[in-house]
């Protein structure tokens, strides 16, 4: 498990922690079940507060990505099927919203961008 804390993003460090751990977890890259290092233990080898640290954990649990057991620790919970693919949802909406503001700038119609989607797929088919 591998997490960078970018200071010179404009984003909290519990969300830079979130986010990382929430992509490994959907990528496969943390496996079910997998023991995360402790609260205390991610905190020192980060050089940030524990209370950090927990906001993070805290946010990833009520959210669904992982589980505790008291006197055990923090575990990948099992991958939620549905929850992945609003997840996916999601990323998709979000692109698709920029590639609308893109178009919009460079006149694209809906059908040059339905045209542009149909060589792609067809590019991913080879």
């Amino acid at each position: 498990m591998t997490i960078f804390i970018d200071n010179r993003s404009g984003a909290p460090i519990y969300e830079q922690i979130y986010d990382q751990l929430k992509a490994q977890i959907i990528s496969g890259a943390l496996e079910e079940d997998a023991l995360l290092p402790s609260i205390r233990s991610l905190a020192k080898d980060l050089r940030i507060s524990v209370i950090t640290t927990k906001r993070a954990y805290d946010e990833l649990e009520r959210d669904g990505f992982i589980y505790t057991v008291a006197g055990k620790g923090c575990f990948v919970a099992p991958k939620n099927t549905e929850l992945l693919r609003e997840e996916n949802l999601k990323k998709v909406e979000s692109m698709l919203a920029e590639v609308s503001r893109l178009a919009a700038s460079c006149g694209l119609t809906r059908q040059d961008i339905l045209d542009m989607l149909q060589i792609e797929e067809g590019e991913n088919d080879i």
